[in-house]
């Protein structure tokens, strides 16, 4: 907080410039803007009325150096994420992907086996390649084998959605909001997988539930080979040795995890040279063009309106309310629970990425059994409504009549049974960790 200021003309203006690009980006599906353009003007427009307050107060320099800290964190989040969409871009091209897709389009599988395979697929996929692109993947596999199955492939979307979602939080790699807590330091890589437990009852309760509507019949086998390209599995060996890297430079070194990712692109880069002179026809750099930029830029927006609106003393008052306030007679060690569950609950219709920056940047004093609970909560809890998740928003487009917003909604009680048993089964196995 820069000054507390928030109810001040220019605090107020900034808080509803917000809310407005965050409608825009929440109808990004209706209005086809994409969602980095309202939160990019949203930025500079709410530091232009930061920087207008801090020279009125005479702060300017504190101001300068709360955005100059905002964009280091960008810039770790931004470089490390580059690389490891370049490294998934890679491996969609040289068809590692699509030879997973075929391999189970031609099994003969009932949709009933099909809608868990893929599923459990996600939960296990989605810690090493994003909840976001495996859930494109086994979308992909549902729409091929299940067309014509309209309630098949909505109820399968939907268990897509809540796999890659629950098992995108017990890894640093899963999910943005994991790789900004990790990369904060507010948890170590190995304390992530605490809440492997938590994450799989609390996609399983609704997975069960959901799986006594699918039908138990066996579609039409579909004949179709695919091969993967020369370099596939090495590729594939490079990106594993990239994410070993990054954990070392954090566990061993105490460096930024994204030094280690930046080193492990160089291993592609020679790698691709090799190709290259082999003549075989792979172009690194281009990957890298390939990078989804929208997405890129749109944390870029966040982060800096977050951080502007925290300058204002906006976050310092939540925080305040949340995590001290909100007191219902707990012990000290669970007192920031309620808190985490509340905003756990507000990802389901605002994007977790702004609310768990937020909490980062509220920096409250909690144990690591509270950090890993706000993972948990954050991830999971954007699947109670479609929109809460990039998972969710990316297969709206893909499975489009199929899978909607209606679709996901009726569901909505037993995903919060869900939600409900995961915070549960968290709260009881690791008690020990919510000591601090």
């Amino acid at each position: 907080m820069i000054v507390d200021a928030v109810y001040s003309h220019l605090a107020i203006t900034s808080l509803i410039t917000f809310i407005i690009a965050y409608v825009l980006v929440v109808t990004e599906e209706f209005t086809h803007l994409n969602k980095s353009k309202p939160v990019l003007l949203a930025a500079g427009i709410i530091w232009v009325l930061v920087a207008i307050l801090a020279k009125q107060e005479n702060v300017a320099d504190q101001a300068l150096h709360e955005v100059q800290h905002t964009l280091r964190e960008y810039v770790e989040l931004f470089l490390f994420l580059l690389v490891a969409m370049t490294y998934v871009n890679l491996m969609q091209e040289r068809r590692i992907f699509e030879a997973l897709r075929s391999w189970l389009v031609s099994r003969k599988f009932s949709l009933r086996k099909l809608y868990w395979t893929t599923g459990l697929l996600a939960f296990v996929l989605s810690p090493l390649i994003d909840n976001l692109t495996t859930a494109l993947i086994m979308c992909a596999v549902v729409l091929a084998v299940g067309n014509g199955h309209k309630k098949f492939i909505s109820l399968a979307c939907i268990n897509i959605v809540l796999a890659a979602n629950a098992g995108g939080v017990y890894s640093p790699f899963g999910d943005i909001t994991s790789l900004m807590i990790w990369q904060n330091g507010a948890l170590g890589f190995f304390e992530f997988y605490h809440i492997f437990m938590p994450a799989l009852v609390s996609y399983l309760v609704p997975a069960i539930g959901m799986s006594l509507f699918v039908p138990n019949s066996i579609p039409e086998s579909l004949h179709e080979h695919v091969t993967m390209r020369h370099g596939a599995l090495v590729i594939l060996f490079l990106f594993a040795m990239t994410l070993v890297t990054a954990i070392c430079f954090r566990l061993f070194l105490n460096l930024p995890p994204v030094l280690g990712m930046m080193t492990g692109l160089s291993y592609l880069n020679f790698y691709g040279y090799y190709l290259q002179r082999r003549s075989h026809d792979i172009d690194i750099i281009r990957h890298v063009e390939n990078a989804e930029w929208d997405t890129m830029l749109f944390f870029y927006g966040i982060m800096l309106c977050v951080s502007g609106l925290a300058a204002f003393g906006y976050l310092h008052h939540l925080s305040n309310f949340l995590y001290l306030e909100l007191d219902l007679g707990l012990s000290t060690s669970y007192q920031a629970t309620p808190a985490n569950i509340i905003l756990g609950l507000i990802s389901a219709v605002i994007d977790n990425i702004p609310v768990v920056y937020a909490v980062l940047t509220m920096q409250p004093e909690m144990s690591k059994g509270q950090w890993q609970l706000i993972t948990l909560t954050a991830g999971i809890g954007g699947s109670i409504f479609s929109v809460g998740s990039a998972a969710g928003v990316a297969l709206m487009g893909q499975a489009k009549s199929y899978y909607t917003f209606m679709s996901h909604l009726k569901w909505a009680p037993l995903i919060i049974l869900g939600y409900a048993a995961g915070v549960a089964v968290h709260l009881w196995l690791n008690q020990g960790l919510f000591t601090i």
